[in-house]
Formats: structure tokens, sequence, C-alpha cells
């Protein structure tokens, strides 16, 4: 008997939020996989503002103009009107891939729903503000205790209870939630330790794990431009202490993830970024 077909891992990046560093996570953790030897396919949901799909643009260009590889993923922005276009899509884009990542819209979006309830690895990032926080749970203003989970939270719960009642015909495979603290410098000590009190208390309702993310840092920014990461040596010239930092924590990030790698020969050997029409 032929092997079945394997299916990809599903990672989405979501959060209803803008500005919580979702597409510029997103990116860094598809190149990391790719430099460790993964084959990533990556769709942007976001036709609008179009972050990922424009960052994975420019690193492109930089290979063409530098005549270089960089690690990365086969991209391409959503094209489809409806869910099925969507999943067909999906299924073109990942054909042969070890994972298929999705970065959605910072806002409340039918796409952004359905990836998320369908994930396998699920990402929320999140400033450590109560504004962000807001997006998962609400919070008693006198003790900051959470008094109840916010829309978002419960739809993904919900979602994870309807797969874990999927049969083995339906593909039941569990959902891992992880939510990933961003720009945590920025937070003073007490509101830093209040949100901790208030995610603690949450995950254990909701059942999410939660990771360290990255730092706001300017350079960041500065590499958009040029699709660069912290993870192309030999790219970026001389790096600063806290660039190096920054590299650590984005491997921190990756390894908090708990992704499942693929075990293969040719694992080592890492796939350049690319738009789907050259793949």
């Amino acid at each position: 008997m032929s092997a079945p077909p394997t299916v990809p891992h599903r990672i989405v990046f979501a959060n209803e939020k803008g500005g919580t560093g979702k597409s510029t996570t997103a990116v860094h953790v598809a190149v990391a996989l790719a430099y460790q030897g993964a084959k990533v396919a990556a769709l942007d949901l976001d036709t609008r503002q179009k972050t990922f799909f424009r960052y994975c643009e420019n690193r492109a260009e930089t290979q063409r103009r530098r005549g270089i590889m960089l690690a990365g993923p086969v991209f391409d922005i959503c094209h489809g009107d409806s869910i099925e276009a969507l999943e067909e899509e999906a299924a073109r884009i990942s054909k042969g891939m070890d994972f298929l990542l999705f970065d959605t819209p910072g806002r409340d979006d039918p796409f952004a729903r359905h990836v998320a309830a369908s994930a396998d690895t699920l990402v929320t990032p999140m400033n450590d503000s109560f504004v962000d926080f807001d997006l998962i749970g609400h919070v008693d203003a006198e003790n900051f205790k959470v008094r109840k989970l916010s829309f978002y939270a419960e739809l993904i719960w919900e979602a994870r209870i309807k797969r874990s009642r999927a049969t083995i015909e339906e593909q039941k495979r569990e959902m891992d939630w992880v939510v990933v603290r961003n720009r945590t410098g920025f937070t003073d000590a007490r509101n830093q330790r209040r949100i901790d009190g208030a995610l603690t208390e949450l995950s254990k309702r909701v059942g999410f794990r939660v990771s360290q993310g990255l730092s706001e840092r300017v350079i960041y920014r500065e590499l958009f431009p040029s699709g660069l990461t912290l993870l192309d040596k030999g790219q970026l010239g001389e790096l600063g202490t806290s660039h190096l930092v920054a590299r650590q924590e984005l491997r921190n990030l990756v390894g908090n993830l708990r992704l499942p790698m693929p075990e293969r020969d040719d694992r080592t050997e890492a796939t350049a970024t690319r738009p789907l029409e050259l793949a």
C-alpha cells in the first residue's frame, strides 16, 4: 500500500487587534523554520495591508539584486472570495510542504476565523497591555482578576472542543494555542505582574500556553525594505549586542512553539524565499 499523503502542519498567526508584531513574528518564524531545512509555504490573508507578503517580496528582490540565496517560504497572498477557494489555494501552495503558515489581518475577518479554528498551532501575539489582553479575556477594574472570556477566546475554545470530538476519518488533530508576549520591555513592573497573573489564570481556564516573544527593536523596522531577518548571517553587516540578544529571543520563541520538525535526509537544504508563481 502506498503511504497516505502528508498534511502540512498549519501555523496560524492571528490577533484581531493590529500593532502586536504579528507579521514580523510570522516572517521570522517562517524563515527560522526554512533555515532548519523545513519546507514552508505561507499565505497572507490581509489583502489590504499585505505586510507579510510585502516583506517576502522585498526578500525575494534582495536575493535577485545581490545574487544570493536566502532561506524562506514559498509565499502568496489570498486571492479567493470564499472559504472553499481559500482552501483550494492553501492546498495548491502547500503541496509537498512541511508547514503551511497563515498571517491574518488585525481585525475580525471570516477567513481569519476559519484558519484559526483549523490551526494545528495557533499563535496569538500580544503586547503586554490590558488593551491587548482584552482580546482574550476581560478583567476586573479593581483587582485585575479575569471576569470572563472574550468572544475570541470563546471562539477558539469551541473550535478546540469540536476538534477533540472529531473521528479518525475526520483527521482528528489537536490544536496547540500559544499566546506570545511581544514588546515586554516597555511594560512597567507592576503592570507586568498584573498581566502575568491574568494570563496564568486565563491559561488554566482556556488551555493556551504563554511564550516570550520579540522585544521592541528598531532593527525590525529597518529590515523590512530589504526583507532580511536577524537570521541572515553575512547579509546584515556588524551586529551589536542588542541584535544578538534579539536573535536569541527569536530562537527561544521558535523552540517554545514546539513545532514538529521533519525527519529526512534533505533537511539541511534550506529553500529560498520565492513567490508561488516561481515555485
